[in-house]
């Protein structure tokens, strides 16, 4: 493994070139995508609906082509799932990602296609490496092996030869065989359905490893850093991987969880954020102090963005690249080659750079509260959080949050339920500290909240370790890319979570 990591480091920077040409050439490299997925499904069953065989140009082809959510391409995928070919790509689909997200009790089943694996998910994740030494060229990342905390494998019922997992399964079981020497643990562990017997199956095979790096959604890598922390004895996990020098996260912001990943690592090393969905790989950092990540634009993937004002509305309009401004909330639509067609992915993103194009997450286009026009967003309380944490000593594991209405009694306000790893030592002094952010970082909130006209201080309940966990597990939830919804504008699942609270606390 000595020997390969300088080579692989030297091709690395060798394929550099080829990220520098599209993200360079931004337009050119998306026209050219939409051309290629034109041409490739032209004679589908939907490339003859919408006329694919006779679009010129964007114009036309947003005009032909309305935009979808999952149920109105779930027709289609049932009966791809079925055997069915030539319906929204022009080659066979044996693979599906089985999506969730958040706890919604309906799955989606995403269409994987063999072009999306090769040309999308698997040309990224080299671009990702390629990224990665060319801000560390002298990296012995492969020296050891990476350490995956991925999803699960089932096999589907509607056809023999057609098969669905979590997205990271779907990849690992079709990685190329050279792959499989770069990390850890063995397939049958990695593809394990059942959570708590795969954390401590992932411990212990893993941990007389040489792992030099790290990548999974950060709830479930803590739960397994913590649990190899039980087992060894060990302090810190450097004294159990010293060579550990990456972690690649994404699915949920890090802000939360960055300071608890530095108290249990025990050394510094890097993060690397990437943004790879079941829909696609859609952009990875470039840069280690820059915020933003490249938007990927030579992966299968044609984008649109659409202001969150249009969300919602008949008919929404879409802009492209030479058109979307800074700081501005986008929600995410996408044509791709694994044959979803200007697809409506459910992100918002904002644009942190436009030469290059990066972006960062700020949210879901479902998951806010706007009950009041504070129009508060993910990233909004992600940051809030951040920064009360670090001004009370307190480690949040995770949270969610739902607004609170008008009343005889009151005016509205928003209720939290937090999760601590470490809980503040007073926890009205959290809460006011979270308020006091939360009005720096949105002025809308602030506005809302001068003088406690619309919105009275937040209501936070405080909640045991492995408390969401529990709640994830009743519901059939827990592991793989299932997240607790960090905002909700109504209360549906708030009380479900007040009513196990309730019974925690009748123990």
């Amino acid at each position: 493994m000595k020997i390969l990591s300088p080579a692989i480091s030297r091709l690395a920077r060798l394929r550099y070139w080829r990220v520098q040409q599209w993200s360079e050439h931004p337009r050119e490299a998306q026209r050219e995508v939409l051309q290629d997925l034109v041409t490739m499904a032209q004679y589908t069953e939907i490339g003859r609906r919408y006329g694919l065989s006779e679009l010129f140009s964007v114009r036309e082809f947003k005009q032909r082509i309305p935009i979808h959510d999952y149920e109105d391409l779930k027709p289609y995928i049932e009966r791809m799932m079925q055997g069915e070919e030539n319906l929204l790509w022009n080659t066979p689909v044996h693979w599906f990602a089985k999506s969730s997200g958040t706890t919604s009790d309906r799955s989606k089943f995403i269409p994987v296609t063999e072009e999306s694996l090769k040309d999308g998910h698997y040309k990224a994740a080299r671009d990702v490496l390629t990224l990665y030494y060319a801000n560390f060229p002298d990296s012995d990342l492969l020296t050891g092996k990476g350490l995956v905390v991925g999803g699960s494998h089932q096999i589907s019922k509607f056809a023999e030869d057609i098969h669905y997992g979590d997205l990271s399964a779907v990849l690992l079981q079709n990685a190329p065989f050279y792959g499989q020497w770069l990390r850890t643990p063995e397939l049958a562990i990695a593809l394990m359905d059942e959570w708590e017997t795969k954390i401590e199956k992932l411990a212990a095979s893993t941990v007389n490893e040489n792992v030099t790096s790290l990548s999974g959604v950060p709830t479930w890598t803590l739960l397994l850093l913590k649990r190899i922390l039980d087992i060894t004895g060990k302090n810190h996990i450097v004294d159990v991987w010293p060579n550990l020098e990456l972690y690649i996260h994404g699915g949920v912001s890090f802000t939360p969880y960055r300071e608890q990943f530095a108290r249990i690592l025990g050394k510094e090393i890097s993060y690397l954020e990437i943004y790879n969905a079941s829909e696609g790989f859609f952009a990875a950092q470039d840069h280690p102090t820059v915020e933003g990540m490249l938007l990927f634009l030579d992966h299968g993937i044609f984008y649109e963005f659409m202001p969150i004002g249009e969300y919602g509305k008949p008919d929404p309009q879409t802009i492209g690249l030479q058109h979307v401004e800074l700081g501005k909330q986008y929600a995410l639509v996408i044509s791709t080659n694994g044959g979803l067609w200007r697809y409506l992915v459910g992100d918002t993103v904002e644009f942190t750079s436009l030469s290059p194009f990066r972006v960062k997450v700020s949210g879901r286009v479902k998951h806010f509260i706007n009950a009041f026009g504070e129009e508060v967003i993910i990233d909004n309380t992600d940051r809030a959080i951040a920064m009360a944490s670090q001004q009370t000593g307190a480690i949040v594991n995770d949270y969610t949050a739902a607004p609170v209405y008008f009343s005889d009694h009151g005016n509205g306000a928003h209720e939290w339920v937090i999760e601590f790893e470490t809980e503040p030592a007073d926890m009205s002094a959290f809460i006011t500290a979270l308020d006091t952010s939360l009005r720096q970082v949105n002025s809308d909130y602030d506005a809302k909240r001068h003088k406690d006209i619309a919105l009275s201080l937040p209501i936070a309940h405080a909640v045991p370790k492995g408390f969401f966990n529990a709640w994830l597990k009743g519901k059939g939830k827990l592991g793989g890319q299932h997240k607790v919804p960090r905002l909700s504008n109504d209360r549906k699942h708030m009380e479900e979570i007040l009513e196990l609270i309730r019974r925690w606390n009748e123990r």
